[in-house]
């Protein structure tokens, strides 16, 4: 299993001081954490949580095996030790250690002598993509499997064939860990990574890798929110965290579900069945200068954990962001997937795209004219060109935009919105006009309540 960089990110790999740069420290992570065997409880998500505590600090729970959790029940743990198969010959045509995906995840035990025509039956192969290899899972079944590539499998002589698969279903416990980096308040921002696949670099070393980096990040910096990082295995890890966690859930007030940020596609985020929550309208912003490839798509009922969290029963403000939308790539749960499609660069774009939406949240706020009445005279207040009859840049557009929505009902994201200009932009013309008197900060409880926006600049193409 190599972990040689992808091309191009040698030159990346460190700062000019000699430390390691962004994209290196994250893609470091993602090589360490790629050769581990997860499952969706067992003694693999404990290892890839382990290095997780080694990393930011986690606080974990483990909840016992036949635990009632909503509609579901926590499962076994699975452990396999060796699994392989042997062809007539006595040749070694498939083997465990050679790869994780080897293995139909969750697979039951079996150690049997059968003919080729039965053993086809439990091998999984992509026909179309005959050199790589598939992920397949078996959670809620019993069944054993193999996964292979589809040019070895039709290279297999006809005769008996000898098959292994030394694997526990024991009763023990799902593990999940979070991380808290404490604001000024308790609402919370959710950021949420699945840490159940085996060897898939982009499915998601990558997004766990990511959010390490971004804990890193935050910790330290005066916020409002706290955010809570949460690694749980996928569907049943978020489900038990919800199980267990209903008296928090009503305090959070945005979320990010993550997964495959290291590609070189998209980015892609993918709205909360909301629609129009505030992290929504922040990633919209985001990706809306992130280049000609982001996308933004409509909230489905398929996916990754965004669809707990979006259940009707709790319908949390919670999207979900990507780089290549999962199923959209060719490498999608195959094993090429592997670290060198995943480069330095495109983790630690994905990190700053997080952290400018985190950026927004912090730092929006309402403002109020001081004097709504015409436009205030901004050239004596050294605000504005002292030359009359040119083109204005976005820095004047951005004062007169604020001014001009600073009617108590527009926050500045709004204004983003409305006006096309960056938030940034907005934000220091909003600190500026406020610094020069001429605006107010008007508390959540005062915001009056007016039309919804109408979003003016060109939109993002959705699919």
């Amino acid at each position: 299993m190599s972990s040689t960089p992808a091309p191009g990110d040698e030159c990346r790999s460190r700062t000019k001081t000699g430390t390691p740069s962004l994209g290196a420290r994250i893609h470091a992570l993602t090589a360490e954490l790629y050769p581990i065997c997860r499952s969706i409880a067992g003694p693999g998500v404990r290892q890839t949580l382990e290095i997780l505590d080694r990393e930011i600090g986690l606080g974990l729970t483990e909840v016992p095996t036949g635990t009632p959790v909503l509609d579901w029940t926590v499962p076994r743990e699975w452990m396999v030790r060796e699994a392989w198969i042997r062809d007539p010959s006595g040749r070694l045509v498939l083997d465990l250690s050679d790869h994780n995906l080897h293995v139909m995840n969750y697979s039951t035990a079996i150690r049997a002598r059968l003919p080729l025509g039965e053993l086809r039956q439990h091998i999984h192969t992509l026909e179309d993509q005959p050199d790589v290899i598939p992920y397949r899972t078996t959670y809620y079944e019993d069944r054993w499997g193999f996964c292979m590539r589809h040019r070895d499998f039709m290279q297999l002589p006809e005769g008996e064939y000898e098959v292994c698969i030394d694997a526990e279903h024991r009763d023990g416990h799902l593990t999940y860990g979070e991380h808290v980096v404490p604001g000024l308040s308790d609402r919370e921002f959710l950021l949420s990574a699945h840490v159940c696949h085996p060897s898939l670099a982009n499915d998601n070393c990558a997004g766990i890798a990511v959010l390490a980096e971004l804990a890193k990040t935050l910790k330290g910096r005066r916020l409002r929110h706290t955010y809570r990082f949460l690694f749980a295995p996928g569907t049943i890890g978020a489900i038990t965290w919800l199980a267990l966690n209903e008296d928090r859930v009503d305090r959070i007030d945005h979320g990010l579900v993550v997964s495959c940020l290291g590609d070189g596609g998209g980015p892609t985020y993918k709205r909360s069945r909301r629609g129009d929550a505030t992290i929504d309208r922040a990633m919209q912003e985001v990706l809306r200068h992130a280049g000609p490839t982001a996308r933004i798509l409509d909230f489905v009922p398929y996916g990754y954990d965004e669809r707990q969290y979006c259940s009707p029963g709790y319908d949390l403000p919670v999207g979900s962001l990507q780089r290549s939308a999962y199923g959209s790539f060719p490498e999608y749960h195959t094993s090429a997937d592997d670290l060198t499609f995943v480069s330095a660069k495109h983790l630690a774009a994905s990190h700053d795209l997080i952290l400018q939406a985190i950026e927004i949240i912090e730092g929006d706020w309402v403002p109020l004219s001081r004097m709504p009445r015409g436009e205030p005279q901004l050239g004596r207040r050294g605000l504005y060109g002292a030359v009359g009859g040119v083109a204005q840049g976005d820095g004047t557009m951005a004062l007169l935009w604020v001014m001009n929505l600073a009617d108590g009902r527009h926050s500045l994201l709004d204004m983003a919105s409305r006006s096309g200009l960056p938030f940034s932009t907005l934000a220091a013309a909003a600190g500026r006009l406020r610094k020069a008197g001429l605006l107010d900060e008007l508390e959540d409880t005062q915001v009056q309540q007016g039309p919804v926006t109408v979003t003016s600049a060109p939109p993002l193409p959705r699919q």
